[in-house]
């Protein structure tokens, strides 16, 4: 196996930083622990804050989740800058509207005529039910169904697209919190979905146009997306691009010793905020971390 150690080359003059949440629910502490991360690390630096709404998820995502997140986000004493294309810190980037332009489907064209994807007609539950398991718990789709690499296709059409993993390829990174990192392709993970069946980008290929295109230089997210990062360390690769810094921030957990989910709706800042907690209280809020 080899070796690759992907470090970030971006040094620019102005920091860029993002809070990214996807508005499928109330954010609860956890949300609110990372993005005071990614706004304290920005402020520090004297940069850029960018806020984006993740809502490529149509069945899942909704106007009011969105709208709540950037209240409640406002009331615990968080702000924003406004990006390059957008009309101030009250209209931020989102991934519909970016998807709606055709944004991703340039990254997606790109990525199929290199030679990086294939389409992948298979559901969820043929994978699962064939698939051995990685290390993470994830389902590594299965070698034998790969398929030829079309590069004259113009549209994605109706089925899921995959990224063909380099198996045995090492990659590894330097994370800003969590120090040195090392993933096997093909072991850790598997081909990896860019584009879905339904039209809309997945969430390894929209972010990594997103961040490429608000030039964001520090990635700050969950320890839970680690794994995520190798796989979008393959696709700035693919595109001929490098990859941001990456921070990413300890788990909060409950009292139960999981982490922190949106149906956890005690510990949603709402209904904090709605219980006549002030900020610091909140954000002082004694709850286990898993490092």
């Amino acid at each position: 196996m080899t070796d690759s150690t992907v470090k970030s080359n971006q040094s620019p003059a102005v920091y860029r930083g993002r809070i990214a949440p996807t508005p499928t629910g109330f954010l609860h502490l956890g949300h609110y622990s990372t993005f005071f991360e990614a706004y304290a690390r920005c402020r520090a630096e004297n940069g850029i804050l960018i806020f984006r709404d993740e809502d490529i998820d149509r069945q899942r995502c909704t106007k009011e989740f969105a709208d709540a997140a950037m209240e409640d986000l406002r009331k615990v004493g968080l702000d924003w800058d406004a990006g390059p294309d957008i009309g101030g810190a009250d209209s931020p980037y989102r991934q519909s509207e970016r998807h709606q332009r055709g944004d991703y489907l340039q990254g997606w064209r790109k990525l199929v005529q290199d030679g990086f994807l294939y389409p992948s007609p298979q559901s969820r539950k043929e994978i699962s039910q064939s698939a051995k398991l990685a290390p993470s718990g994830e389902h590594l789709f299965p070698p034998a169904w790969r398929t030829d690499k079309p590069r004259n296709v113009d549209k994605p059409g109706t089925v899921n697209w995959r990224f063909r993993v380099p198996d045995g390829r090492e990659i590894c990174f330097d994370d800003q919190n969590m120090g040195f990192q090392r993933f096997v392709a093909g072991q850790d993970f598997g081909d990896f979905l860019v584009w879905r069946r339904d039209g809309w980008p997945a969430y390894e290929l929209a972010v990594v146009i997103d961040d490429l295109a608000m030039t964001i230089t520090e990635v700050v997210r969950g320890a839970d997306l680690l794994l995520s990062t190798a796989r979008q360390i393959l696709i700035y690769e693919a595109l001929g691009c490098s990859p941001p810094a990456f921070y990413h921030c300890s788990l909060v957990m409950g009292s139960d010793g999981n982490r922190l989910a949106k149906r956890a709706g005690s510990l949603a800042l709402r209904t904090l905020l709605d219980a006549g907690k002030d900020p610091s209280e909140i954000l002082a809020h004694s709850l286990p971390i898993q490092p």
